[in-house]
């Protein structure tokens, strides 16, 4: 669903390797989605007093020390989500229905945040368009 070229920033020889991985991905005859939307990450940028990346939508990272890790997550979590057509939703269920249990069976459920007061749960889940519907048309409130 997604392709991440990492590159080590600091390698003297780093414009040719991209330049070799993408015509090498270009020869594979991918789908030209996946090399579009393609997530281009420098890593070491440490060794690099105030690295700035010149190339547009490359993000800058060192694994070394979890510089940029969280902006990357988010950037492949977007891309991911966007790619399979799914999104992720907080939902407001009944915990005496039947909600819950779908969701298990039909999503992904990350998070489920009870409200014992009043028999109630948030509940944070990543789920299809096609599912989605279905649960409105099941669950209507």
């Amino acid at each position: 669903d997604l392709i991440v070229h990492v590159r080590d920033i600091t390698h003297p020889e780093t414009v040719l390797q991209k330049a070799t991985v993408l015509s090498v991905l270009k020869n594979l005859n991918l789908p030209s989605h996946l090399l579009d939307s393609m997530v281009e990450v420098h890593n070491k940028v440490d060794l690099i007093e105030r690295y700035k990346p010149t190339e547009e939508n490359a993000l800058a990272i060192s694994a070394l020390h979890g510089q940029g890790l969280e902006e990357l997550k988010e950037e492949i979590e977007k891309k991911i989500l966007t790619a399979t057509g799914k999104k992720i939703l907080t939902v407001n269920i009944n915990l005496e229905g039947p909600q819950l249990s779908w969701l298990y069976k039909e999503a992904t459920v990350q998070e489920v945040e009870v409200m014992p007061e009043d028999g109630t749960a948030r509940v944070k889940v990543i789920i299809g368009n096609s599912a989605f519907g279905k649960y409105k048309n099941l669950f209507p409130n």
